[in-house]
């Protein structure tokens, strides 16, 4: 018996694209979006932020170079330029920034060589002392360089420089305060939080007197300080990267949700509460607490949890900035754009350049390009090199 041939849909071409785009895998999808978000005139931000959000994040390191620097308003192609010798000289930090640098080894990628290291610790103390430098209104914190070095080992020095201005003057701001008041502040959104969730957990940690500095180096770090494995960190970078500048705190509210019968069954006294949440679980699903934490940012919005006491009369920099932080982000146009304005309006050459040894420079050069998984496409963020065939060989 001879089958029935198959009728063809009228408009063709645009069903068949239609039906391959359905047919794709989610992962191939997601990148499809998300390349044709970067190209939209203005950018499609808000694809990306779903993107960043939703299940697997910005997937690759290659992508984040691209949608990170879009979800900050930052312009690739006209990056900072690298710090220059004199940053260190007489800065007020420079000691604490060194310690802290150098007890960093744990924050970077297992079996590199200690020469290729130490070059991205030096890299590591000169942009945080320039973005400092830059913003005097800014003042460091220990925690910072966690912060730093996760986008340093991902998108390079430049771009670093250019990631942490923006993110020090917004979603940051308040943790680099000459005092404490408003980070305190931000950790005390916590217990109501868990308050209008689980009332029986918040009050067994209210009489346990706990109080929430346990959570501290999870906020000021966006976990980096806490969590072993740097995809972890990424992802939860490209969840925050998207998100409102509290969207750390109720992350925070949604671990302690996830680990309430720990809690429960532990000696109701402070240093048994501290200890059991300090100890920083390394294999959480992070998928299902992203979720959870969207879910509650909507049920239990900041307007509505200012209501505690504990959170009335102190400004959150971060909150009373980031309506017009997220207005400066979508009106960005595409690389392409951005690219053939620099072509058309490249910028002016310094007039003089100081001597350079260039036996170290091709040295340093080496061991940057091969210390870190993040280095070699960096070159091709900041050459402006075509990046859409290759992407587009992720696809298909």
């Amino acid at each position: 018996m001879r089958k029935a041939r198959k009728r063809l849909p009228a408009s063709g071409s645009q069903a068949s694209v239609r039906r391959h785009e359905e047919q794709l895998p989610w992962k191939k999808q997601k990148l499809l979006d998300i390349h044709q978000a970067l190209n939209c005139d203005p950018v499609d931000i808000e694809t990306l932020r779903r993107a960043a959000v939703s299940e697997g994040g910005l997937l690759t390191d290659d992508i984040r170079r691209k949608v990170w620097p879009k979800l900050l308003s930052v312009n690739v192609y006209s990056l900072p330029a690298k710090p220059s010798k004199d940053v260190r000289e007489d800065h007020k930090d420079y000691r604490q920034v060194v310690l802290d640098v150098r007890r960093s080894m744990r924050r970077f990628p297992k079996g590199m060589r200690v020469d290729e290291r130490e070059v991205l610790q030096e890299q590591l103390i000169d942009i945080i002392l320039d973005v400092l430098q830059r913003n005097p209104q800014l003042h460091y914190y220990q925690g910072y360089h966690d912060l730093v070095v996760t986008f340093l080992l991902v998108v390079g020095e430049r771009m670093t420089i250019a990631i942490m201005e923006k993110l020090s003057n917004h979603h940051l701001r308040d943790f680099m305060d000459p005092t404490m008041d408003n980070t305190k502040h931000i950790l005390n959104y916590l217990m109501p939080i868990l308050e209008r969730v689980d009332r029986e957990l918040h009050d067994f940690m209210i009489r346990s007197e706990v109080g929430t500095i346990f959570a501290l180096s999870w906020l000021i770090t966006w976990y980096g300080y806490v969590l072993s494995d740097f995809r972890h960190v990424l992802r939860l970078y490209d969840f925050f990267l998207a998100s409102h500048p509290l969207m750390a705190i109720y992350f925070a509210a949604v671990i302690v949700l996830y680990r309430q019968k720990e809690v429960k069954s532990s000696e109701c006294d402070m240093a048994s509460v501290h200890h059991l949440l300090s100890q920083m679980p390394q294999d959480l699903p992070y998928e299902e607490l992203i979720g959870r934490a969207q879910k509650l940012f909507i049920s239990c919005p900041p307007s509505l949890l200012t209501q505690s006491a504990a959170l009335q009369s102190c400004n959150i920099i971060a909150i009373s900035t980031f309506t017009d932080f997220q207005s400066s982000t979508r009106t960005q146009r595409p690389d392409s754009v951005l690219r053939q304005q620099r072509h058309d309006h490249p910028p002016a050459l310094p007039m003089s350049t100081q001597p350079t040894n260039t036996n170290q420079l091709i040295k340093m050069a080496v061991w940057g390009l091969s210390a870190t998984l993040g280095a070699a496409a960096l070159a091709v963020a900041q050459t402006a090199m075509d990046w859409a065939p290759e992407f587009l060989s992720q696809i298909f």
